[in-house]
This record gives structure tokens, C-alpha cells and sequence, in this order.
């Protein structure tokens, strides 16, 4: 057995190719209709959407593509409307774009698209022209065509070996097969630490005591292969008899192999592992008994085990094979305290390497802003019942710099469902919390008039310019408000000062006019909300005293709800003590009032 392996470098990880998948069009397929789905995969994708939109659909794509004999079957229910298609153009289809791995055998070069990157990158498409199994094919590059008699891979095995390996756990799995889902997570956790035990030596120079297991192993069969040396070499005669008798001058060569693959003639966990749940000390019954709520607590104790117990890329010659993680509505169940635990063992999941995860979610907790290998991709349906996928937000197209991302964690950490205007709906963001105050109170006493209406608290001037910048990656609509301030302010001193608060209001200026042009309504508050909407800046508790303003004054509530209307779109009139502006001389012009007595006169 060889000495202790010396650990790749994170440099060799950066540089080197990593097996994933890239991408996945599906068109249809159960909900999906004939206008293709198209889902570009990063380290983690999150689909949201609306229920009954096809999100399940996705997942279920990538898993019937990658599952053997009936499971990669299609049923008739899996047709759009449950009927067979005469048009090849409408038949069932799913393609999949996947990089090699980085020291895999390689098909024939006609099949692989190189990147300058250096990743290569691998076509396939499965069409069901009627239920049961598909039609395979690749794609050639060098026809730059579907290839109509071939695929890249030869037998079935091989294939999957090439393709991350699917983990599918539905929303509304049965117990036992929750059980099961969670069981093979930990024996594979089980078996890649035995993997590993091969490669750490005692110390330096040594090896481990796994691999003098494994070199004691091999003696063994070395010595029973040389008994058995009479037996195998008369098989050997007697083939070489019968098919030189066929084909003249032929002989057979019979080797043992005695020493090949030794790993596999050690099996530690032959028989599936026994799972029980339970107090200390009192009865423990078989995981299926358990509550929903308590196995899918295990799934993320399984998952976080695979995420802390990263494998280094290689092991000896071969890297291990990746990992896809296909999870419905991870939240269901848990309590809320759990949910923002199990959103970070998610993400942390594929810090190995060797992990992609694509979940689908209703809850805004398992979106964070503050991360640079996910994408958001909202799956919505049409009117007509088309279903479509789009990207709407990647972090690192969004430009976010590390204040950014600080400012973000830390909302995120305040205010859960901010990530919230991702499910769709129109956005107001403001800056404080007597806005998102009375603006809730708004949407509670007016639903239809304000329905669909996201109000995202950013607590913040700076916070704003952050969203905004997601915002505009998103690519809907939304709306500013915001405190003007002044340019100056009176210290405790006397003395007048600059007012670090007006800087702020250049840069959402800058971060509105790069949207599309008139998606984005921006009004400042003169000089702040409490003075525009009530003509008082509220002492003490000043959300809880502005809710109580609009509840016993209907005139003050009439304002509050106008000025809603003006940043939702429902009216074109903006309310006065509040100024739709355009540029910083503007908004300079209706705060001087409010500057201190020798800046103003």
C-alpha cells in the first residue's frame, strides 16, 4: 500500500476543472409546454415561484435522466395533458450540459465543446416519442448538429459515472423512503471516510492501519491464487482448445487479477445501516415512526455531516465522483428556529467541491443576498399555461462590494423575508421602520387595491443602494422612498457640519438611473417621513406613534395611503412633502428650508 498521500493545494483546486453541471432545458414535460425551460446551474439553485408552476418538474428532469431501466421511464402522466405527441418537434425532451471531470476518460473529441476556461463541456438530449424509455443522443461538434445514430457514451454505466450523481428528496416523500433517503446520505459519509483512512499514514512515511489491512488482503489472495495456479491455468488450456478450434492459431490469456481493486474485496457496511430515533436511556423506534418535523431535523444532520467531512478533489488517480442534492421546500416542518440553520448547511454544502444543490422554496429565509455562488431563477405561468424559467439574480452579476455584502448579512439576519420581492409582486423599498410601518398597515386594510405589494424595510440609506443593486439585475419594477435630509446640520456644539446622510442620496440616484428607463419611481421624503406625512417628527417610539396616527386620524391615513399609490404605480400624482426627484440640484432646492437659519437665508 502506498505512503501517505501528500493533500492537493487550494491552488491545484482553483486551476483545475471541476466535474458539475452547467445546464438543463426541458420542454415538454409535465407542466413545461413547448416553450423550453432553460436552467443555467451554479453551486446552489433556488427556483421559486407560485405552486403547481413546475418547479418539482425540474428537479424530476434530471433525476428521470440519470435513473436506469424503469425509474428513467417515462408515464403517460408525464406527457403534457397525458397524450401521446405525433410531432417530434412537441415529443417530450430534456437536454443536459454537464463538464467532464477533470481526469475522466474522455469520449471522442467530436463530443466535447472546449471552454476557454478549460472546462469541457458535454451534450446530451433524451426525447420520449411515446411512454417508457427514450431516445438518446448527443451532440457534435463537429456536425454542430444532434448526432442522429450516437451518443458520447457507450454503455449506461459509464455514462452515469460521468454525470453528478442524483440526491432526490420530495416535499412529500413517504416515511420510509425519507428513512432511506437519509440512511444512504450517511453511509456514503461512512464509506468516504473509510476512503480516506487509505490515505492517512500514522505519520509521515507510514500507512494507516486500513492500509495494512488492505496489504494483508492482497497476500492472502497473491497465495491462494498461486494454489489455485494448477486450476486456473487447466481453464486456461481448455479455452484456448475450444477457440482455436473456431479461429486458428488463437489462445487465451486467464488472469486473476488478484491484486486489482482491492478496496472492493473489504466491506465494512455490507448490510444497510439500522437507523433509531429516541430519548437517552428509553425506547427508540425506527426512523419512518418518527415525526415529519424530527427526520427532516436528521436530513440536515446527514447533510451537514457530507458538508463538514470535505474529501480532498483526488483520491490517488481518481476524483470522486460530484454530487447533486434535488430537495423540495426544505422548510416543510421545521420549526422556525431551524430553518435559518438548515439554510446554511445548504450553502455550505458545496464548499467541498464535490456538491451542487438545486432546492425549491417558498420561504424568502433560504435566499441570501450575501452569497457568490447562487442563482435565483423564478418559474412562473403564464395566462395561456406556459411555464417558463428564467435567471433573474445572480449576486456576482450585481456588482456587490464587501459593504454590500456586509449590509446584506446583517438584513438578512434582522429581517428574514427581504428576500421576499424575489417571489414576485411589486417592491417598495424604504428606509426605515415607521415607513414599513404604516405602509403595512396600508396593504392589511386595502388588499386588493395594494395586493401583491412587497414592502422591503432596508434600515438604511446605504442598505438602499445595495438593493437597489439587486434590484436592477432583477429586471421589475420597483420603487424608492427614502429621507432627504439636509446638506448641513447643527452639531451639539453650535456649529454647522456636513450631514453624512446627504452623500448617500447621489449614490441611489446613481443606482436608479441605471435601471430601465421608467421602471423605477424615486421620491424623498422632505425632510423625513414623519415631517412630510404628519408635520411632527414623532418622539420616542416612532413607529408605534405613526401606526396610532393613521388609526384615529383618517387625514393622515388619506396621505399615507396616497403616497403608496403613487410608489406602487396606481396614481401619477405624488403627495405633498414629498419630492419625486430627478437630480441632487432638485432635491438641494426643496431642503433648503429645512438647513440650518444662516444656510438658508
Amino acid at each position: 500500500m502506498a505512503a501517505k498521500k501528500a493533500a492537493i493545494t487550494a491552488e491545484d483546486k482553483s486551476s483545475a476543472p471541476r466535474a458539475r453541471l452547467h445546464k438543463l432545458t426541458i420542454k415538454n414535460f409535465r407542466a413545461i409546454g413547448k416553450h423550453p425551460v432553460e436552467i443555467e446551474l451554479d453551486d446552489i439553485v433556488v427556483l421559486v415561484g407560485a405552486n403547481n408552476t413546475g418547479k418539482s418538474s425540474i428537479l424530476r428532469a434530471y433525476q428521470v435522466v440519470m435513473e436506469a431501466g424503469k425509474k428513467g421511464e417515462l408515464a403517460l402522466d408525464d406527457f403534457p395533458e397525458a397524450k401521446l405527441i405525433s410531432l417530434p418537434e412537441d415529443y417530450p425532451t430534456i437536454e443536459l450540459e454537464t463538464v467532464l471531470f477533470e481526469d475522466s476518460k474522455p469520449p471522442a473529441t467530436k463530443w466535447i465543446a472546449k471552454k476557454e476556461n478549460g472546462d469541457r463541456h458535454v451534450r446530451e438530449r433524451w426525447t420520449w416519442p411515446q411512454a417508457g424509455t427514450p431516445i438518446k443522443r448527443g451532440f457534435n461538434v463537429e456536425k454542430n448538429d444532434w448526432d442522429e445514430n450516437h451518443g458520447p457514451w457507450g454503455a449506461a454505466g459509464v455514462a452515469q459515472e460521468n454525470r453528478p450523481a442524483p440526491h432526490r428528496i420530495e416535499a412529500f416523500d413517504n416515511p420510509k423512503d425519507q428513512a432511506d433517503a437519509i440512511i444512504s446520505l450517511l453511509k456514503k459519509a461512512l464509506n468516504d471516510r473509510v476512503k480516506k483512512l487509505s490515505e492517512e499514514g500514522s505519520s509521515e512515511g507510514e500507512i494507516s492501519e486500513y492500509g495494512a489491512l488492505l496489504e494483508t488482503v492482497k497476500k492472502l489472495q497473491n497465495s491462494v491464487a498461486k494454489d489455485a495456479i494448477e486450476a486456473i491455468e487447466k481453464i486456461r488450456e481448455e479455452l484456448s482448445k475450444s477457440i482455436s478450434s473456431v479461429f486458428p492459431g488463437f489462445t487465451i490469456t486467464l488472469d486473476a487479477r488478484a491484486e486489482n481493486d482491492i478496496e472492493k474485496s473489504i466491506s465494512f457496511f455490507q448490510a444497510q445501516p439500522l437507523l433509531k430515533m429516541g430519548p437517552a436511556g428509553g425506547h427508540q423506534s425506527d426512523l419512518e415512526r418518527q415525526g415529519s418535523g424530527a427526520r427532516r431535523t436528521l436530513l440536515w444532520n446527514a447533510l451537514k455531516i457530507l458538508a463538514d467531512h470535505k474529501l480532498p478533489e483526488k483520491d490517488g488517480n481518481k476524483i470522486q465522483r460530484p454530487q447533486v442534492l434535488l430537495l423540495d421546500e426544505p422548510e416543510l416542518c421545521l420549526h422556525p428556529a431551524a430553518i435559518r440553520d438548515a439554510c446554511n448547511v445548504l450553502y455550505s454544502l458545496p464548499e467541498g467541491g464535490n456538491w451542487q444543490v438545486m432546492v425549491t422554496t417558498h420561504s424568502p429565509a433560504f435566499i441570501d443576498l450575501s452569497r457568490n455562488n447562487t442563482s435565483i431563477i423564478r418559474v412562473e405561468r403564464s395566462n395561456s399555461g406556459v411555464v417558463s424559467g428564467t435567471t433573474i439574480f445572480r449576486p456576482k452579476n450585481a456588482n456587490l462590494g464587501e459593504a454590500d455584502k456586509e449590509r446584506l448579512k446583517l438584513l438578512n439576519m434582522y429581517d428574514p423575508y427581504v428576500a421576499e420581492f424575489f417571489f414576485g409582486g411589486k417592491t417598495v423599498l424604504v428606509e426605515g421602520d415607521t415607513e414599513f410601518t404604516v405602509f403595512r398597515e396600508a396593504v392589511v386594510d386595502f388588499p386588493e387595491r395594494f395586493k401583491g405589494v412587497h414592502i422591503v424595510r432596508a434600515r438604511g440609506k446605504y442598505t438602499i443602494i445595495s438593493l437597489c443593486k439587486i434590484l436592477n439585475k432583477f429586471g421589475c419594477p420597483y420603487a424608492v422612498l427614502h429621507d432627504a435630509d439636509t446638506q448641513k446640520i447643527r452639531g451639539k456644539d453650535g456649529a454647522t457640519k456636513k450631514n453624512s446622510a446627504w452623500a448617500a442620496n447621489a449614490q441611489i440616484l446613481q443606482e436608479v438611473l441605471k435601471a430601465p428607463p421608467n421602471t423605477v419611481r424615486l421620491a424623498a421624503s422632505l425632510k423625513n417621513f414623519e415631517t412630510a406625512m404628519f408635520g411632527d417628527n414623532f418622539p420616542g417610539e416612532k413607529p408605534y406613534n405613526a401606526w396610532l396616527e393613521i388609526r384615529k386620524d383618517p387625514v393622515a391615513k388619506e396621505r399615507v395611503v396616497g403616497l403608496l399609490d403613487y410608489l406602487v404605480g396606481n396614481t401619477a400624482l405624488c403627495p405633498s412633502g414629498v419630492l419625486a426627484w430627478e437630480t441632487e440640484t432638485e432635491l438641494a432646492a426643496a431642503v433648503l428650508v429645512y438647513e440650518p437659519d444662516e444656510l438658508s437665508t
